[in-house]
């Protein structure tokens, strides 16, 4: 069973407590944890890592101005900071925008967000224009106001998930068809746990993919008519 999951299972006891090794390995993946949610998004990173295939995204911010505003106000990072909406207005349109923010690990979009967004762009080809944004201190709501600017009919965000014990690098990633002011989190789909040693990201790229042609030939993304229909 250990072979097959990192989950803490079958420890072992050393009297009434667990082994001095266990217990050294759950305070690392505590540390781990906690320095992930403090972690920076490195921005010159990504961008040097699009720009290997000749991509650019454009440089956001959220309304949050510091990490420490960001996690104790969740509403201002739904937000763009007022100042970089003008960014956008110069913007080309497009049909998808993929946005790559921060989240609760920044960690995870360091390390995951450019390779997926390369396979992502590589595998929509020609069939649909896309733009990439980055945004520091951002959430998943913060994308639906940056497709309305760009008049994307489509938005993907690439997020790091909050981190667990197990894993501190996860990336989210929540696809939304035709965002608008109000739209729900009922109204989005998600792939979760894109990660080494999670789902690689060349599958979680043909799993976007799939939901964006069936979101595209559905009207919609997520679950929200479903639960209409049960109203």
């Amino acid at each position: 069973m250990r072979r097959q999951t990192a989950a803490r299972v079958s420890l072992g006891h050393a009297g009434s407590g667990l082994p001095t090794k266990a217990t050294l390995d759950f305070a690392i993946d505590h540390a781990r944890a906690r320095d992930a949610v403090y972690s920076s998004l490195d921005v010159e990173a990504i961008q040097a890592g699009l720009a290997t295939r000749g991509r650019r995204a454009v440089e956001l911010q959220s309304a949050a101005p510091t990490r420490t505003i960001y996690l104790t106000r969740p509403d201002l990072g739904r937000s763009l900071n007022t100042a970089h909406m003008d960014r956008l207005a110069s913007c080309a349109r497009c049909d998808v925008v993929i946005v790559i923010a921060d989240g609760l690990s920044a960690e995870a979009a360091n390390t995951n967000a450019v390779p997926l967004t390369h396979t992502l762009l590589d595998r929509l080809g020609e069939t649909m224009s896309a733009a990439i944004c980055i945004v520091r201190n951002g959430r998943v709501a913060i994308g639906d106001q940056i497709a309305i600017a760009m008049g994307a009919r489509a938005v993907i965000v690439l997020i790091g998930e909050r981190p667990g014990l197990s894993a501190s690098d996860s990336l989210g990633a929540y696809l939304t068809w035709a965002p608008g002011q109000t739209t729900t989190d009922a109204q989005r789909s998600c792939v979760s746990n894109i990660r080494d040693g999670g789902l690689p990201s060349t599958m979680a790229a043909d799993q976007l993919l799939t939901l964006l042609r069936k979101s595209q030939h559905l009207g919609h993304s997520g679950i929200a008519p479903a639960l209409r229909s049960l109203d």
